[in-house]
């Protein structure tokens, strides 16, 4: 059996853009989730990589994307959830988390075949994202109360996808903390 590693999908953001006030109660709902998958994994050991946007800042690194989210008028959402000086960061230009970026690579090279998703935004990167992992042989787990949507009707839909055309486990995150 290989092992876990925790995604967080487009936390370190600045919500400075259209949808982000139909993104935000969703958001703020998931933060206490994401949370607690962030302790969970840290606690044992199981890798924890940051896929992120980088804004259409091209030169920008990590830490500067980081620091740039929580010099925004919402870094309450973003400090409880900070990358520690063990957790991985890849950064992407599209939606899906592997569409040219090494995670791929880097998840074999940890001996992962299982991810488990969260962050944002459901219907969209978190969709397409469990999509490209599956096409790519790994177990998906998202787990749904660590998700953010903009829209409810289209992120139920995309669960739905998830578990009938990916195979995807689709659980609450007290059900997710469960490492292998």
């Amino acid at each position: 059996m290989g092992k876990s590693a925790l995604i967080v999908i487009d936390m370190i953001n600045t919500y400075d853009h259209p949808d982000a006030e139909l993104l935000l109660p969703s958001a703020e709902k998931a933060l206490p989730q994401v949370v607690r998958l962030l302790e969970s994994a840290r606690a044992a050991d199981v890798p924890v990589i940051y896929v992120n946007d980088n804004f259409g800042q091209w030169r920008s690194h990590h830490g500067e994307l980081l620091q740039l989210a929580l010099d925004g008028e919402n870094a309450r959402l973003v400090e409880p959830i900070q990358p520690d000086d063990d957790s991985l960061f890849v950064v992407k230009a599209r939606h899906s988390i592997f569409y040219e970026t090494p995670l791929a690579y880097l998840l074999t090279r940890l001996g992962v075949d299982h991810v488990v998703l969260c962050g944002q935004v459901t219907e969209q990167c978190v969709l397409y994202s469990a999509l490209d992992a599956h096409i790519r042989h790994f177990d998906v787990t998202v787990p749904h109360d660590a998700v953010a949507h903009i829209h409810e009707d289209l992120a139920q839909a995309a669960f739905e996808m998830m578990r009938r055309n990916m195979g995807a486990t689709v659980q609450s995150t007290h059900e997710t903390a469960a490492w292998r």
